[in-house]
């Protein structure tokens, strides 16, 4: 089977520690994989890396069994990459649902018709059609998190990345976050401390630490 995500011997340093070393994983087409860890230990350091948002101090990142060199050679794989950041809060670029979720159709030249007509259907397989025409900063934070995951799915991307995606939701919107992901034939590496989301979601899970990925 053939891998999406091939991490060799990755290090991190921040200005003040080594984060983690010799950080090694490979994530198959269509596999959804957690990683656990201490606060502190870099499980979001990790996924910025994969997203090709910061730089790793040393080791090997390939997509695709393609090397990524610099941040620059992510940017072929750009649509590709769906990341969750923690925060959902500073992710949104326009006001309404609709509109946030069509923007990414209307900066690759879809036409407002087509925009609307497939943002709409992703609103509805999500189960937030409702949700439409509503000011996104008035949406609770579960809310918000599923809105953000619709403006990621709209591009298709083929690898999932996902930074506590249940962080400070209640157990009705966690579940929601839950059957949408598991809903999902996509590869994923999802980064979260919440014991029951992973058992519920991811059947591979690993715990990160200064010196690399554990499999439990």
């Amino acid at each position: 089977m053939s891998c999406s995500i091939n991490l060799k011997e990755l290090g991190y340093k921040n200005s003040t520690k080594d984060v983690f070393n010799s950080v090694t994983l490979n994530v198959s087409h269509e596999e959804k994989v957690a990683i656990i860890g201490a606060n502190g230990s870099g499980k979001s350091s990790l996924l910025k890396i994969i997203a090709g948002l910061i730089t790793p101090t040393s080791g090997g990142v390939f997509l695709f069994h393609d090397e990524m060199k610099s941040l620059k050679d992510f940017r072929k794989y750009r649509c590709d990459i769906g990341y969750l950041p923690q925060d959902v809060s500073d992710h949104f670029l326009c006001p309404t649902v609709i509109e946030d979720v069509m923007f990414a159709l209307r900066a690759k030249g879809k036409s407002k018709d087509d925009a609307y007509k497939k943002s709409y259907e992703m609103l509805q397989s999500l189960g937030i059609v409702h949700l439409e025409n509503r000011n996104i900063y008035d949406l609770s934070g579960g809310e918000q998190k599923i809105v953000a995951l619709a403006g990621i799915l709209i591009t298709e991307p083929k690898i999932l990345l996902l930074d506590e995606p249940t962080n400070a939701l209640d157990e009705d919107a966690e579940q929601k976050i839950i059957d949408i992901l598991n809903s999902i034939k996509k590869s994923m590496i999802i980064v979260s401390h919440h014991k029951t989301f992973i058992e519920k979601l991811a059947p591979t899970v690993y715990k990160l630490n200064k010196d690399g990925l554990n499999r439990l």
